[in-house]
């Protein structure tokens, strides 16, 4: 029996040897696998992601950012530098600048993309103002926009849990409407309920059509009214842009939204935080009743409710875009996917 019992014990050692022996030659053979865990007490730092951006976006060269730094995201090497293209683990194709240079001047082959990489289809304009769709089925492993969809989802802003400071303090407000514009286009949705609601209130209008800003500053100039314009170049899904963010909520005037639904802005902001078009059967209506808040103080006032608890992030483009491309490249796995219908999932 001693004997049987000492024969079992050396076929285990025998066997726990081998599978120490496979292990080890898989780690030797295939340096790519993950690393072994650390030991209790100690941290290992994350394994360093390179990103590349193919494009620089509209042509404009920034310096990359210290993701660290700037937003917390360590162990990120973004890069412009087209040398590095087979050791990046993602790539960045910027929309705009894709229809421009032409699927031509995508990365060649052979192999087109090494095994792994991931393709990142990157757009913030709204499906109105992004042709060549049609073209990209089947191109790109992951989607980047404001889209909440989006596999990676990056907004033009949020609110955040505000810390810990002095109450919120309305600016003074001497003047009733007002409204930024740049690209001032006949044909936009924006620009007809503008012309319609103007004969019932008065609208200070700035930008390429109107005033100048008071000494250059945005949101001085529209801290001083009540009401902001926040109205989208067009109405699709999740399309919330700065004009909410930053000239309406950071300047503390209330925004009157022309965009997606109402139900898709309470996605982002809480429903007494803005006033939406749609709430109101007219333009007149919606006239006589930003008159009757002008009049009302605590009415108005309730519209900030808001501020005691949150504050207005804006995203910093394009800094933020490619390091959170390096978050998600270290989160993903090794599961890899395509995007065949591009243009049908960003034009729903």
């Amino acid at each position: 029996a001693g004997g049987a019992g000492r024969g079992l014990r050396r076929r285990r050692r025998l066997l726990v040897a081998g599978l120490s022996c496979t292990l080890l030659a898989l780690y030797a053979c295939l340096p790519e696998l993950p690393p072994l865990e650390a030991g209790p007490g100690r941290t290992r730092p994350p394994p360093e992601v390179t990103v590349l951006l193919w494009w620089e976006p509209f042509g404009h060269r920034r310096h990359m950012a210290d993701c660290q730094r700037r937003f917390n995201i360590s162990g990120c090497r973004p890069s412009a530098d087209r040398s590095r293209y087979r050791e990046a683990q993602a790539v960045i194709f910027h929309h705009r600048d894709l229809v421009f240079h032409g699927l031509g001047q995508l990365p060649a082959g052979p192999p087109q993309r090494p095994p792994a990489q991931r393709w990142v289809w990157m757009n913030f304009e709204s499906p109105s103002h992004s042709p060549g769709l049609r073209d990209l089925a089947g191109i790109f492993n992951w989607t980047m926009s404001y889209r909440v969809d989006s596999d990676i989802f990056v907004p033009y802003g949020y609110l955040r849990a505000r810390r810990a400071s002095p109450r919120f303090s309305l600016p003074r407000k001497t003047k009733l409407v007002a409204w930024i514009i740049s690209n001032w286009n006949e044909a936009h949705a924006r620009v007809r309920y503008y012309h319609q609601l103007r004969k019932y209130v008065p609208i200070d209008l700035y930008g390429a059509q109107g005033l100048a800003l008071e000494e250059g500053s945005m949101v001085r100039t529209i801290s001083q009214y009540k009401f902001y314009l926040a109205f989208e170049n067009s109405q699709h899904p999740d399309y919330i842009t700065e004009k909410l963010w930053r000239n309406a909520f950071s300047s503390s005037a209330v925004p009157i939204v022309l965009g997606p639904p109402r139900s898709n802005y309470e996605l982002f902001i809480p429903p007494d935080s803005f006033i939406h078009v749609d709430d109101f059967p007219s333009s007149r209506n919606l006239a006589i009743y930003l008159k009757f808040l002008d009049q009302n103080k605590p009415l108005y006032r309730q519209y900030f409710a808001w501020k005691d608890k949150y504050d207005v992030y804006m995203t910093s483009f394009w800094d933020e875009q490619y390091c959170k491309v390096c978050e998600a490249v270290r989160t993903a796995g090794d599961q890899l996917k395509t995007i065949q219908n591009l243009a049908s999932w960003f034009e729903s």
